[in-house]
């Protein structure tokens, strides 16, 4: 969905607007939201990303709508992932330093993850498979895990 607010130098409106290939495509989205799995290379299969439509710096300039509908819709979607995933919980970070998009990091936390990855660690994690020094999991995977959630999403959505 390419939304009014749509900025061409924005990578994270270019993927909501289907400008950027996406492992797995969309996986949910209404007129608010959008939620796919995170781009590779892939740290951790069902590493998830949820984003604004418009383009929002973050929660502090929400519209009402926005910051009525993201709690509500944003516990749905991490009860489902963790569902979905078996993970213990589902880390949410979101930074807003590499592009003004809003968009949380949801992250996984499986049990045998080794703990020099687990809480601020996971970020450390993901530098070791973008820069190669450790292997990242498959893009089968992350495809698999991409339609299990689209599947649960699809038989039971974020009344958002």
């Amino acid at each position: 969905m390419k939304h009014p607010s749509y900025t061409p130098d924005c990578s994270q409106c270019k993927a909501n607007a289907g400008e950027t290939d996406i492992a797995g495509g969309v996986i949910w989205q209404n007129n608010l939201w959008l939620v796919r799995h995170a781009p590779p290379p892939y740290a951790l299969a069902g590493w998830t990303m949820f984003n604004t439509q418009r383009h929002v710096h973050g929660p502090a300039h929400f519209t009402d709508d926005e910051a009525a509908s993201y709690g509500p819709t944003l516990r749905h979607i991490t009860r489902t992932l963790e569902e979905i995933t078996g993970a213990l919980r589902i880390y949410q970070i979101a930074f807003g330093e590499s592009t003004p998009h809003m968009h949380t990091h949801l992250i996984p936390r499986y049990e045998d993850l080794p703990s020099e990855h687990i809480e601020f660690g996971i970020g450390d994690l993901n530098k070791a498979v973008a820069s190669g020094a450790q292997p990242g999991v498959p893009e089968e995977e992350v495809l698999v895990m991409a339609e299990n959630l689209r599947a649960a999403l699809k038989a039971s959505p974020p009344d958002a």
